[in-house]
Order: structure tokens, then C-alpha cells, then sequence
């Protein structure tokens, strides 16, 4: 669990350890998700019985059925007693004389002999359970059983919420605060997995910069809580349309600066895109409308080795679209080939533009 990256991975790997620690032929990991009031199968691991999945879409069960995980909780561990497993057996109740129909007709369904369940306590809070089930004909699970499934609940618990303090932190790391975009760490990885991509397996990679036009003006007239609403609003016309992409990122680089990041559609389809971007933020009743440039590979804007000429690239075409007033994206290696193509041109020159027409070119 502690090489986990993700919530699924943990899970995984805390149903398999539990598995293979109690002897198990199965063993589950379900999260209750309260807003929905149902247990929420996150992965499967061992002998799967019919309609099982390792990592199951939709196998989710009314919480009401299984009113241990809430009750028992609720009623003796928050009372001041301890979170215990308990035992189902397939052949009739438990010794103290408890029978749940829903778990013994779940064992008898799927030809399993017996299961243990043991509540998975996370924050002071039920969280879900671990389940573990032998099959027909093989020992049932005694009370040293439970209480070494409620010590394998609480370590999974540790781990569940180690995964979480690390996915939140890699949030915090990857994503603007303001907009809830990606950051401009979380384009550079992406951007040099994707370029890379592209060498090796010729697969289309663009990219779209954009600059908010106005900002300053609305920060300096109408003060920077309007200016930061100004960002957030464009901040969700920029993932609609990239919404439109599947795989695509939204990100904000920083200031008034955002762009897209697509890999795999072809560049008519990214540039399309780009145009429904101009206009959907010309609607914007702040600000005055967007500056925007492309470059794919898909286009005749010459080879592409490294993600800082793809940056340079949709850089040059954004400073052209910004000098012109466009109201539509400038696309890179559409003005003729690389030769001839004054956006090219502009990126690949040794130093940026100077005097008026100087720009910071990133990366």
C-alpha cells in the first residue's frame, strides 16, 4: 500500500495482503459512500464468482442490507467499544445467533463456504469494509480469525489514508488555485510525455496558448476581485471547450496566460476547438475577448524533437493573433510550409522579438 499512487491501487493491494494473510479464496475492499447511501465495491481480488470484476464500474450494494457496517458503528464502537470483524457462514447463523440473508445468500450464489467482514474506520469515521470469503468445504473462520481481520482493517485504514494525504498533495502540486485548472508543472510533464509520444509513435500532439485580453484593465478599473472572477469564468469556458477533446488538458500557465494541451486528435479538430474558444470568450461580458495560437504536429511546422520549440511554436502564433487583433486562433505552419511561414520563422528565431514587438517566449 505504500507504493500505492491511487485509491484503487491501495485497495488492491490491501485485499490481496488480506487474502493471502487469512487464508482467503476471495477477498473485497468496499468504500460506503454516504451521499448515496450504498457500499461501493472498489476491486475483487482472488476467485471471482459470475458477474465479479477485478475493478468493478458499478457493483454497489444498498447499505440498509448490510446494516452492521452503520449499526454496529454507530451503536457499540462510537458507544466506546472497539470496531470487531465478524463471521457469516453459508450453513446458518453465527454463534450469537446473528444471520444476515443477504451475505449468506451472496456465499450460497457464488459457492463460497464462509466469509469474514471487518469494518475499515477512517478519520473516527466508518469508511467501508474488507471482506474476505473461503470457499465450500474449507474451514470457517474462527473469532482469532476476526480479530486479526480487525488489525488488517485498521492497517489498510492507515494506508487508505496515506494514499489520500499523497493524491491530495499531488493536487495541490498540479493545480492552480484560482481556476482549478492544471498548473504550468502539471503542462510541462504532460508536454514532454506527449512530445515524446510523438517521436517514438508518431502520434499528433498540439498545443494551444491563450491570453486573456483585458485583464489589466478590468484589474486596474474594476479591482482584482473582479479581474480573478474574469480568470475563473474563462477558466471554465477554456475546460468546456476542451471538454470537446477527449484527453484533453486544461491548464492556466499563469497571470492572464492558459492553454490546451491535446494528444491524439488531428489538428483540424484541435483548431476547430480553438475557434469555438474565441468565440465563446468574446462572449464574456468581462475582459475583451482572447488571444490564441496553435501548433500540432498534424501541421507542416517542421520536426519536432522537444517540447520547448511545440511551446515556442503556439507562442509565436498567440503573439501573432495578439498583435493583430484576431478574433480567431493563428495556426502555426498555415501560412505555407516551414520555410515561408512567418510564425515559424518568429519561433525559431535565436532571441524573441525586440522593441514593440518583444515578447517573454516561456520554457
Amino acid at each position: 500500500m505504500a507504493a500505492a499512487h491511487t485509491l484503487r491501487e491501495s485497495a488492491q493491494a490491501a485485499a490481496q495482503g488480506a487474502r493471502q494473510a487469512l487464508g482467503g479464496s476471495f477477498a473485497a475492499i468496499s468504500k460506503w459512500e454516504r451521499e448515496l447511501g450504498k457500499l461501493r465495491v472498489l476491486v475483487n481480488v482472488g476467485e471471482l464468482g459470475q458477474g465479479e470484476r477485478e475493478f468493478p464500474d458499478d457493483e454497489m450494494y444498498p447499505v440498509h442490507q448490510f446494516p452492521e457496517i452503520v449499526g454496529f458503528l454507530h451503536e457499540q464502537w462510537a458507544g466506546g467499544g472497539e470496531p470487531n470483524a465478524w463471521v457469516e457462514a453459508a450453513d446458518g447463523p453465527r454463534e450469537d445467533g446473528f444471520y444476515n440473508h443477504q451475505r449468506v445468500a451472496a456465499l450460497r450464489r457464488r459457492g463460497r463456504g464462509c466469509c469474514l467482514v471487518a469494518p475499515i474506520v477512517l478519520h473516527g469515521r466508518a469508511w467501508g469494509e474488507l471482506y474476505v470469503a473461503r470457499r465450500v468445504g474449507e474451514p470457517v473462520f474462527g473469532r482469532a480469525d476476526a480479530d486479526f481481520a480487525t488489525v488488517l482493517a485498521a492497517v489498510t485504514a492507515a494506508g487508505i489514508a496515506q494514499t489520500e494525504r499523497l493524491a491530495e498533495a499531488r493536487r495541490l502540486a498540479f493545480t492552480d488555485p484560482l481556476t482549478g485548472l492544471a498548473n504550468r508543472r502539471a503542462v510541462d510533464m504532460r508536454l514532454d510525455e506527449a512530445v515524446e509520444l510523438h517521436r517514438r509513435d508518431g502520434v499528433v500532439v498540439s498545443l494551444v496558448v491563450c491570453d486573456l485580453n483585458g485583464l489589466k484593465r478590468v484589474n486596474d478599473s474594476r479591482g482584482h476581485a473582479v479581474g480573478d472572477r474574469l480568470l475563473e469564468r474563462f477558466g471554465s469556458v477554456l475546460s468546456l471547450c476542451g471538454a470537446i477533446l477527449p484527453g484533453t488538458l486544461a491548464a492556466r500557465l499563469g497571470g492572464d496566460e492558459f492553454c490546451l494541451l491535446a494528444v491524439g486528435p488531428p489538428s483540424d479538430a484541435v483548431v476547430k476547438v480553438a475557434g469555438e474558444l474565441c468565440d465563446r470568450a468574446g462572449e464574456l461580458d468581462l475582459g475583451e475577448g482572447v488571444s490564441v495560437g496553435v501548433a500540432s504536429t498534424g501541421d507542416p511546422i517542421g520536426p519536432v524533437h522537444t517540447a520547448r520549440r511545440l511551446f515556442r511554436l503556439a507562442d509565436a502564433a498567440q503573439y501573432r493573433a495578439k498583435a493583430a487583433r484576431a478574433g480567431e486562433p493563428v495556426v502555426a505552419g498555415r501560412e505555407g510550409g516551414p520555410d515561408e511561414d512567418p510564425v515559424v520563422r518568429l519561433a525559431d528565431s535565436p532571441e524573441p522579438p525586440s522593441g514593440p514587438e518583444r515578447r517573454r517566449f516561456r520554457r
